[in-house]
């Protein structure tokens, strides 16, 4: 998504109206977005509790969600197909964490965004 600088020093969305519908996100941008949320995530975890799982799982997702990112590294089918997989099975252990704390916070933003990513990755 674009903000442009309008001459009347004002931020003005979409830039062209004619172009806001065939405008869209692409799937690697929201998986690298994700990847840094999901980081983003262990590591408060780590600093606000002192856990250490959260830094190491959320470490170790990262960086098998990055090799699906990446390209050239692996096929594409597979590396969409796995970061999915990968994705799904957060998915699950969010929903556990949620109910099994029954805290919003930070199962519960973590599986919304896990949510969110896997619907804009595959929903076009």
């Amino acid at each position: 998504m674009i903000w442009v600088w309008h001459k009347k020093r004002t931020w003005i969305w979409p830039p062209n109206p004619a172009l806001s519908p065939n405008m869209s996100i692409s799937p690697n941008l929201v998986l690298w977005i994700y990847i840094v949320l999901l980081l983003v995530g262990g590591l408060i975890g780590f600093l606000k509790a002192n856990s250490k799982v959260s830094l190491i799982m959320s470490s170790a997702f990262a960086a098998l969600l990055i090799l699906t990112a990446v390209h050239g590294i692996l096929d594409a089918n597979f590396a969409r197909n796995l970061a999915n997989i990968l994705m799904a099975v957060l998915l699950v252990v969010f929903a556990m964490r949620l109910a099994k704390t029954k805290k919003f916070m930070p199962s519960g933003m973590m599986l919304v965004i896990t949510i969110a990513a896997l619907a804009l990755r595959n929903l076009r």
